[in-house]
């Protein structure tokens, strides 16, 4: 009996960009114009742009993330398999969030819910890390490093909670909450770090 080829990294890498692609098509088909032809009926549509820009920044900023953590693993485990798939379920609510948001104009329970979701994205990542480095590929990344890394994910992992918290009484500071997180995670690079071939640790920007 032959044995089939394991899933390489490469292979689980570009099913994920595909899943990407696809979600910011989603996200995008969601986007509805007004129906009078003016600058009013535009302006009327902030709630969509607002909630259409930070997801799709967001969703950038976790393709990127997610790029630089899956250069580190030599081999797809089960587990790796898994918690990928976990993060990308996370990743694929968010144009229903999105959605959500702009029909109800920045409702509470919708932007509680879209913090929501990002929490879930983001302890998703958490395990997409635990498999990718910590297991993966440990020697590939400093110690001082992945505790870094740790550090800032549980530290916007509790922002996310309190705006979902805040959300549901006050929905504006909620969201100006979740976009406070986004930035942390704009340059992965200055936690991340790779390494050569004689093992020396490199900046994950080269």
């Amino acid at each position: 009996m032959v044995n089939e080829p394991a899933v390489t990294p490469e292979r689980m890498n570009a099913f994920s960009d595909g899943v990407f692609a696809v979600i910011i098509t989603i996200l995008v088909l969601e986007l509805h114009p007004p129906r009078e032809a003016s600058f009013a009926a535009l302006l009327e549509l902030w709630p969509t742009a607002i909630s259409y820009t930070i997801s799709y920044i967001f969703i950038a900023i976790v393709w990127v993330n997610h790029h630089h953590l899956l250069r580190f693993p030599d081999v797809a485990s089960q587990r790796l398999i898994w918690s990928n798939f976990a993060h990308l379920f996370a990743v694929s609510l968010i144009p229903f969030a999105t959605a959500w948001i702009a029909s109800t104009r920045l409702g509470a329970v919708p932007v509680a819910f879209y913090a929501g979701d990002f929490f879930l994205v983001n302890v998703t990542y958490l395990l997409l890390c635990l498999e990718a480095v910590d297991r993966s590929a440990p020697h590939k990344v400093e110690p001082r490093a992945r505790s870094m890394m740790r550090i800032r994910s549980f530290a916007t992992l509790a922002v996310f909670a309190a705006a979902g918290i805040v959300a549901l009484r006050y929905p504006i500071a909620g969201m100006a909450l979740i976009c406070l997180c986004l930035f942390v995670y704009l340059s992965p690079a200055r936690i991340i770090g790779g390494s050569d071939e004689s093992g020396q640790i490199q900046d994950s920007r080269s």
